[in-house]
């Protein structure tokens, strides 16, 4: 199953750990993680932490348990979270096809993106959000971004759009 929250990306790993350190060692509900999750990072809102919440548990940082959420022995390596970004989270596999077929001339940009998954948005988030197609942009343009953090995207420097990207070194 594949996870749809893509959360701000941070600036490097390193503070992608602090979120995973954010997650108690004993299993809390949801409520609970998120209150703590919006304390110790200072998040602005309970919908920011359960995303968050979500997006931890789709790069494998998180495990549900049947007592509720917890922290897992996964350290956040950019290996782990390519891994975790191609297997959770939606999405992911056809941002790395566009950025496989992208060149320096043609790089992907989050339009590109959305226009390449707009059909399989799903259903219930178009009826929920009037503003589904720029919520959907936003969060292309985040997903690329963590992709470039764990080098599986290259950001494109120069004349075009500054969010655009090509495959990345680790591809």
């Amino acid at each position: 199953m594949r996870l749809k929250p893509v959360p701000e990306p941070p600036t490097d790993i390193d503070a992608l750990r602090e979120y995973r350190r954010a997650v108690p060692l004993v299993p809390g509900d949801t409520d609970d993680c998120c209150a703590r999750l919006r304390r110790r990072r200072d998040l602005s809102d309970r919908q920011t932490a359960n995303d968050w919440l979500a997006f931890l548990r789709a790069l494998g940082l998180v495990e549900e348990t049947s007592r509720g959420f917890v922290r897992a022995d996964a350290e956040p390596t950019p290996e782990r979270v390519r891994e975790g970004l191609r297997e959770g989270v939606l999405f992911a596999p056809e941002a790395l096809a566009a950025l496989d077929d992208a060149s320096p001339d043609d790089p992907v940009t989050p339009d590109d993106l959305f226009a390449a998954t707009r059909e399989a948005v799903p259903r219930h988030e178009r009826a929920r959000d009037p503003d589904w197609e720029a919520a959907w942009r936003d969060r292309a343009a985040r997903l690329l971004a963590w992709l470039a953090l764990v080098d599986l995207a290259a950001p494109v420097e120069g004349e075009g759009d500054p969010a655009s990207y090509v495959a990345g070194d680790a591809r």
